[in-house]
């Protein structure tokens, strides 16, 4: 059964570590995660962008599969459904579809209307039992056609948003989505500390995990992050291990153009990539 994200969250907080949030894109993806999550003991937090959601055909197609493999795959660690990077009409339907939980992104809306939009979906997650993730200050990089240069967040802002009684909290701390550039000037501790002396004990998000140096990513779970979203670097490695086995021209032999053979490579490739995540995040076995 699917759960809200709040429980998971607050305990990382409290232990030090923090919860991988990993998109999914389709059926392997899903399964691959669970799977995984099952495996190592550990909590996990299924992602699913808007893009995600309309190219699986919809919010209530994702539900359905997730509930569906949760069941037959007999997955007992702690699941959340999250909409990530949600408009407000994007929250509005996962939460009619059944997610678990949801981000309501109003980070481009002017800061009144962004604190009116998420004061309505906070007060409609808590009569339902979900958790709500908002943003404060633009993740850089480019996700589902939202580009943004990686700003750092107003811990005065974050504070005001935190008041409104969200889950958790995204703030920018100069960390983009997608492949990290040469010249990246690293993330801001300095912006994470001064946002976290302000927010307590609220359990704080890192978007754009993929390429962050693992000290900088211990760092900031030792700054109060307890959620890191992963999705680029699941993308990666699918692509690499299919291309092997196709460069390999193993989808030639035999009934190796199968799909249940074809994708194969690339679904153990992001079991391994989950991996090597959770046990950076120090969730394993946390469930």
């Amino acid at each position: 059964m699917l759960v809200s994200a709040e429980e998971m969250l607050t305990k990382a907080k409290e232990g030090k570590y923090a919860v991988g949030q990993f998109n999914i894109n389709n059926l392997e993806w899903t399964k691959a995660i669970l799977l995984t999550a099952q495996e190592l003991n550990s909590p996990v937090i299924l992602g699913v962008s808007e893009g995600a959601g309309k190219y699986m055909c919809g919010y209530k197609t994702v539900v359905g599969m997730v509930n569906g493999m949760l069941e037959e795959l007999n997955i007992t660690v702690p699941v959340a459904l999250h909409l990530d990077h949600g408009s407000y009409e994007g929250a509005k339907a996962c939460i009619e579809a059944g997610f678990s939980s949801i981000m309501f992104d109003g980070s481009h809306y002017p800061i009144e209307e962004n604190v009116a939009k998420t004061k309505e979906l906070v007060a409609i997650c808590k009569e339902k039992g979900m958790s709500i993730e908002a943003e404060v200050g633009s993740i850089g990089g480019e996700e589902d056609g939202v580009v943004g240069a990686g700003e750092c967040a107003d811990p005065e802002e974050c504070k005001m948003v935190a008041d409104l009684g969200v889950t958790m909290l995204a703030a920018g701390i100069g960390n983009i989505h997608g492949k990290y550039p040469e010249n990246w000037a690293g993330l801001s501790f300095e912006t994470l500390d001064a946002v976290q002396q302000k927010t307590g004990t609220m359990p704080l998000v890192l978007h754009g995990g993929t390429g962050i140096p693992e000290d900088m990513i211990k760092k900031a779970i030792s700054l109060g992050v307890s959620k890191i979203n992963v999705n680029t670097e699941c993308q990666l490695s699918f692509q690499e291990a299919t291309r092997k086995y196709i460069e390999a021209g193993k989808d030639l032999e035999g009934k190796g153009f199968d799909p249940r053979k074809l994708l194969a490579p690339g679904f153990e490739a992001i079991k391994e990539t989950v991996k090597e995540k959770m046990e950076l995040f120090g969730s394993v076995g946390k469930a």
